[in-house]
Protein backbone atom coordinates (compact mmCIF):
# COMPACT_ATOMS: atom_id res chain seq x y z
CA UNK A 1 0.00 0.00 0.00
CA UNK A 2 1.20 3.51 -0.78
CA UNK A 3 0.29 6.64 1.16
CA UNK A 4 1.19 10.29 0.63
CA UNK A 5 1.72 11.51 4.18
CA UNK A 6 4.02 10.18 6.85
CA UNK A 7 6.60 11.58 9.20
CA UNK A 8 10.16 10.26 9.40
CA UNK A 9 9.25 8.62 12.71
CA UNK A 10 6.62 6.50 10.95
CA UNK A 11 9.08 4.86 8.52
CA UNK A 12 8.94 1.08 8.99
CA UNK A 13 12.07 -0.89 9.80
CA UNK A 14 14.24 -1.08 6.64
CA UNK A 15 14.44 -4.87 6.78
CA UNK A 16 10.63 -5.10 6.96
CA UNK A 17 10.34 -2.80 3.94
CA UNK A 18 12.72 -4.95 1.89
CA UNK A 19 10.97 -8.22 2.82
CA UNK A 20 7.61 -6.60 2.03
CA UNK A 21 8.83 -5.58 -1.44
CA UNK A 22 10.46 -8.95 -2.14
CA UNK A 23 7.32 -10.96 -1.44
CA UNK A 24 5.53 -9.20 -4.34
CA UNK A 25 8.50 -9.33 -6.75
CA UNK A 26 8.10 -12.49 -8.88
CA UNK A 27 11.28 -11.95 -10.92
CA UNK A 28 13.49 -11.52 -7.85
CA UNK A 29 11.82 -14.55 -6.29
CA UNK A 30 12.50 -16.53 -9.49
CA UNK A 31 16.17 -15.53 -9.24
CA UNK A 32 16.20 -16.88 -5.69
CA UNK A 33 17.08 -13.54 -4.10
CA UNK A 34 17.70 -13.76 -0.37
CA UNK A 35 17.90 -10.66 1.81
CA UNK A 36 20.95 -10.81 4.06
CA UNK A 37 20.89 -7.31 5.55
CA UNK A 38 19.08 -4.00 5.22
CA UNK A 39 19.40 -0.68 6.99
CA UNK A 40 18.66 2.85 5.91
CA UNK A 41 20.42 3.45 2.58
CA UNK A 42 21.94 -0.03 2.45
CA UNK A 43 20.94 -3.50 1.33
CA UNK A 44 22.80 -6.78 0.94
CA UNK A 45 21.18 -9.58 -1.07
CA UNK A 46 22.43 -12.84 -2.53
CA UNK A 47 21.45 -15.67 -4.82
CA UNK A 48 22.96 -18.82 -6.27
CA UNK A 49 23.43 -18.99 -10.03
CA UNK A 50 21.41 -21.77 -11.66
CA UNK A 51 21.73 -23.32 -15.12
CA UNK A 52 18.75 -21.30 -16.38
CA UNK A 53 20.70 -18.09 -15.62
CA UNK A 54 23.58 -18.93 -17.97
CA UNK A 55 24.19 -17.57 -21.45
CA UNK A 56 25.46 -19.48 -24.50
CA UNK A 57 29.03 -19.36 -23.16
CA UNK A 58 28.01 -21.09 -19.89
CA UNK A 59 28.62 -17.98 -17.80
CA UNK A 60 26.04 -15.97 -15.88
CA UNK A 61 24.00 -13.86 -18.28
CA UNK A 62 24.76 -10.15 -17.95
CA UNK A 63 21.03 -9.47 -17.64
CA UNK A 64 20.93 -11.57 -14.48
CA UNK A 65 23.86 -9.67 -12.95
CA UNK A 66 22.26 -6.35 -13.93
CA UNK A 67 18.89 -7.46 -12.52
CA UNK A 68 20.44 -8.47 -9.20
CA UNK A 69 22.21 -5.10 -8.96
CA UNK A 70 19.00 -3.27 -9.90
CA UNK A 71 17.08 -5.22 -7.25
CA UNK A 72 19.59 -4.31 -4.54
CA UNK A 73 19.45 -0.68 -5.71
CA UNK A 74 15.65 -0.65 -5.50
CA UNK A 75 15.65 -2.22 -2.05
CA UNK A 76 18.31 0.10 -0.60
CA UNK A 77 16.53 3.17 -2.00
CA UNK A 78 13.23 1.95 -0.52
CA UNK A 79 14.71 1.69 2.98
CA UNK A 80 13.99 5.39 3.39
CA UNK A 81 10.29 4.56 3.25
CA UNK A 82 9.45 6.24 -0.07
CA UNK A 83 8.77 4.73 -3.47
CA UNK A 84 11.92 5.29 -5.53
CA UNK A 85 12.34 4.58 -9.24
CA UNK A 86 15.60 4.08 -11.13
CA UNK A 87 16.28 6.84 -13.63
CA UNK A 88 19.86 5.92 -14.58
CA UNK A 89 21.98 2.80 -14.11
CA UNK A 90 25.48 2.17 -15.41
CA UNK A 91 27.22 -1.17 -14.93
CA UNK A 92 30.71 -2.51 -15.61
CA UNK A 93 31.15 -6.28 -15.81
CA UNK A 94 34.56 -7.13 -14.37
CA UNK A 95 34.71 -10.90 -13.92
CA UNK A 96 32.60 -13.89 -14.91
CA UNK A 97 30.53 -16.15 -12.69
CA UNK A 98 29.16 -19.59 -13.48
CA UNK A 99 26.59 -22.19 -12.49
CA UNK A 100 26.51 -22.77 -8.73
CA UNK A 101 28.30 -19.54 -7.80
CA UNK A 102 26.86 -17.55 -4.92
CA UNK A 103 26.42 -13.93 -5.96
CA UNK A 104 26.46 -11.27 -3.22
CA UNK A 105 25.14 -7.80 -4.05
CA UNK A 106 25.65 -4.77 -1.81
CA UNK A 107 23.97 -1.44 -2.54
CA UNK A 108 25.00 1.58 -0.48
CA UNK A 109 23.93 5.21 -0.70
CA UNK A 110 26.50 7.72 -1.95
CA UNK A 111 24.31 10.85 -1.96
CA UNK A 112 20.66 11.45 -1.10
CA UNK A 113 18.41 14.47 -1.52
CA UNK A 114 14.69 15.01 -1.22
CA UNK A 115 14.17 14.10 -4.91
CA UNK A 116 17.09 11.86 -5.94
CA UNK A 117 19.53 9.32 -4.60
CA UNK A 118 22.80 7.97 -5.96
CA UNK A 119 23.94 4.49 -4.96
CA UNK A 120 27.01 2.31 -5.54
CA UNK A 121 26.21 -1.35 -6.10
CA UNK A 122 28.97 -3.96 -5.76
CA UNK A 123 28.36 -7.44 -7.16
CA UNK A 124 30.73 -10.06 -5.73
CA UNK A 125 31.25 -13.78 -5.84
CA UNK A 126 31.50 -16.00 -2.77
CA UNK A 127 35.26 -15.26 -2.62
CA UNK A 128 34.36 -11.55 -2.20
CA UNK A 129 35.87 -10.81 -5.63
CA UNK A 130 34.19 -7.91 -7.43
CA UNK A 131 32.47 -9.20 -10.58
CA UNK A 132 30.44 -6.09 -11.46
CA UNK A 133 30.07 -2.49 -10.35
CA UNK A 134 26.94 -0.39 -10.86
CA UNK A 135 26.19 3.24 -10.16
CA UNK A 136 22.47 3.87 -9.95
CA UNK A 137 20.41 7.02 -9.62
CA UNK A 138 16.83 6.94 -8.36
CA UNK A 139 14.00 9.43 -8.37
CA UNK A 140 12.39 9.59 -4.92
CA UNK A 141 8.64 10.05 -5.30
CA UNK A 142 6.39 11.51 -2.65
CA UNK A 143 4.67 8.15 -2.26
CA UNK A 144 5.25 6.50 1.10
CA UNK A 145 5.66 2.75 1.43
CA UNK A 146 3.12 1.61 3.99
CA UNK A 147 3.39 -2.01 4.97
CA UNK A 148 0.08 -3.82 5.30
CA UNK A 149 0.20 -6.21 8.22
Amino acid sequence: MVSHSMSENDVPDPLKIVHYLLKDDPFSLWMGVEVEEARTGYCRISCTVTESMLNGFSVTHGGIIFSLADTALAFSAATYGRVSLAIDNSISFLKKSTNGDKIIVISDVIHITHKTGVFEVNVKNSNEELIALMKGTVYRTGEIIKISE
